[in-house]
């Protein structure tokens, strides 16, 4: 598994600003985002369902994994996907960092995965909530 999500009340935008609000008391910001949805009408006029990939980071946990291991930038950030289900309902979903940065071998890397995945994990609790 290399994610978690959940199911969130209310509409796309709402969802967009909860999950961000609720990064931001975990100490991460959002560095990207990406309208999937509205790329792709432009780019192949295909009709979506709104779809945004958000690239969420901690500064100071990304630092420290920067400093133990400087080519971890190719992991990072984290992504949260937002999306709308066929039925209409959103889903938050979050890129699990310990399965990602597993890939790295490198000692002190779990430890911070760890730490990034609790933090992200509290904001989906949150959202739950």
């Amino acid at each position: 598994m290399y994610g978690f999500d959940v199911k969130v009340n209310g509409g796309f935008d709402s969802a967009i600003e909860k999950v961000t609000e609720e990064l931001g008391k975990e100490g991460f910001g959002v560095l990207t985002t990406i309208d999937v949805k509205g790329t792709l009408k432009k780019k192949l006029d295909v009709e979506r369902k709104p779809y945004t990939i958000l690239g969420a980071c901690n500064p100071v946990l990304a630092n420290q994994a920067i400093e133990n291991e400087p080519d971890i930038g190719l992991l990072l950030p984290c992504n949260v996907l937002v999306r709308e289900e066929d039925d209409g309902t959103v889903t938050v979903s979050f890129m699990d960092p310990k399965a990602v940065l597993n890939l790295v071998d490198n000692d002190q890397i779990p430890a911070l995965a760890a730490q990034v995945r609790e933090k992200l994990m509290r904001v989906r609790d949150a959202l739950a909530g």
